[in-house]
């Protein structure tokens, strides 16, 4: 009888200690977002700063490349830094990422912005649900997705060059649809992930696991808000 009461206060206090992880996960993210829009409301504040970025493509393309540096060189170095400087350098990435969003956001009207959002939330919020408690196997998805996002970025290259607006609602939509999947798929191998290191007692995996559940959930987030935003439109 004993050693059942210890299993299952094992269980109950595993189960505890993988809620507050995933609630981290989630924390986590949010803060990126939360640097993300302040960065970008002060930015798109200051006629200073906005004229600086449109008009020295320098600064502009060298924001870019920072942003791409910091997302690989966190998931290459992922299991070399302390978990927590990973998530300082993820959280000099949302900053980075409201600066490139201040000029973009300029495009659209706020009432616009606020709806894109608001989908965006409750779509994630939904999709975050159902990832954290279906039954189902999702490993399949994730080459499918990662194929599809291939084919995505090659077609908004090539619609540079081409300007057509059949193909820009086409790549939106497409977009849509594999920012959706990707968030379903990530926070199923999330959980996933979580739960494995938990059951081997490695916390430092568990931390480093959420520094990285957090800045592909952040991706996601940001890129679905952005091709809804499209969407919706309200151009200027």
């Amino acid at each position: 009888m004993s050693n059942q009461f210890s299993s299952l206060a094992a269980n109950e206090a595993l189960a505890n200690t993988f809620i507050d992880a995933m609630a981290r996960v989630y924390l986590w993210m949010t803060g990126g977002l939360l640097i993300t829009a302040v960065v970008a409301a002060g930015v798109a504040g200051s006629d200073e700063l906005i004229f600086t970025l449109t008009s020295n493509p320098i600064l502009f393309w060298g924001i870019i490349l920072g942003q791409f540096g910091l997302v690989l060189g966190i998931s290459a170095l992922i299991n070399k830094i302390a978990p927590m400087t990973a998530l300082a350098l993820f959280f000099l990435y949302s900053g980075l990422m409201g600066v490139m969003l201040s000029v973009i956001l300029l495009n659209y009207d706020l009432g616009t912005v606020g709806i894109a959002f608001g989908v965006t939330s409750g779509t994630f919020a939904g999709l975050s649900i159902v990832g954290l408690t279906t039954k189902k196997d999702l490993t399949r998805l994730g080459p499918l997705l990662m194929a599809a996002l291939f084919g995505l970025i090659i077609a908004s290259v090539a619609n540079w060059f081409m300007q057509s607006g059949a193909l820009e609602w086409l790549i939106s939509y497409a977009g849509v649809l594999i920012f959706m999947g990707l968030t379903l798929y990530q926070t199923k191998k999330i959980k996933t992930m979580t739960f494995e290191a938990l059951a081997n007692g490695d916390a430092q995996a568990v931390n480093r696991i959420g520094v990285m559940g957090a800045l592909q959930l952040y991706l996601s987030f940001i890129n679905l808000f952005l091709f809804i935003l499209r969407i919706v439109g309200g151009r200027r």
